[in-house]
């Protein structure tokens, strides 16, 4: 969808709500995940690690980042939507007030319950802003970019984005630990369950003509 066909998709109100609602969860997640302090998201060691060489805080590196990759969006011609320029705004700003009230426990039982915690709300949160349709993030669109103008698969694109993200970020001084694999390990699962429940359905009349309710993820539907 364009991003004005995003906007005319209907139920709009529900939609932004749900965006706002799970793009502000995502960066509390993400503060969650960093002060548990036992590894973090392939491209959240990369903001990690550029943090650490630079004086801005992870939030403002994790806007800064995102206005770079949205860049690359342009020889794909990728087209933002709402969802998408909010995405670059909200989490990193959440990111940094999170942070700022939050603290490492001292506990290493402590820390692995705040680390579980964060990634299954991250995983939550992804599933309502991406489920609001209302543009991807800077980071998957690029992903379903290079998929459209390579022709390769989605999961060899999205390791080979998501391991150059670690590499990098790990030669830079970005967390790596179990965190990162256990994120790895059930990202993709708690997505799996929660996206097709909280996918809002779009009126695909205002978008392709006269037709019944639609989905346009292309997700399959709930069981």
């Amino acid at each position: 969808m364009s991003p004005r066909q995003q906007l005319r998709a209907g139920r709009l109100p529900r939609r932004l709500t749900q965006l706002l609602a799970g793009l502000t969860l995502y960066g509390v997640s993400l503060a969650m995940m960093i002060r548990a302090h036992l590894g973090l998201a392939p491209w959240d060691v990369f903001h990690y690690g550029v943090a650490a060489h630079l004086p801005l805080s992870f939030g403002t590196v994790t806007i800064l980042v995102g206005v770079a990759v949205l860049l690359l969006w342009i020889p794909l011609r990728q087209r933002p939507g709402l969802g998408t320029v909010a995405n670059v705004l909200v989490i990193g700003l959440v990111t940094d007030v999170a942070l700022s009230m939050l603290s490492t426990p001292g506990a290493l039982w402590q820390r692995a319950v705040l680390l579980a915690a964060g990634i299954v709300f991250n995983g939550l949160a992804g599933a309502l802003y991406i489920g609001s349709q209302l543009g991807p993030g800077p980071r998957d669109g690029l992903m379903t970019g290079l998929v459209r103008r390579t022709g390769r698969s989605v999961g060899l694109v999205r390791t080979v984005i998501e391991l150059t993200a670690l590499g990098v970020g790990w030669l830079m001084g970005g967390v790596v630990g179990v965190g990162t694999v256990a994120y790895a390990l059930a990202i993709g699962p708690v997505l799996h369950v929660l996206l097709p429940r909280l996918t809002i359905r779009l009126d695909a009349a205002t978008v392709n003509g006269p037709s019944v309710d639609a989905d346009l993820t292309g997700l399959p539907p709930a069981a």
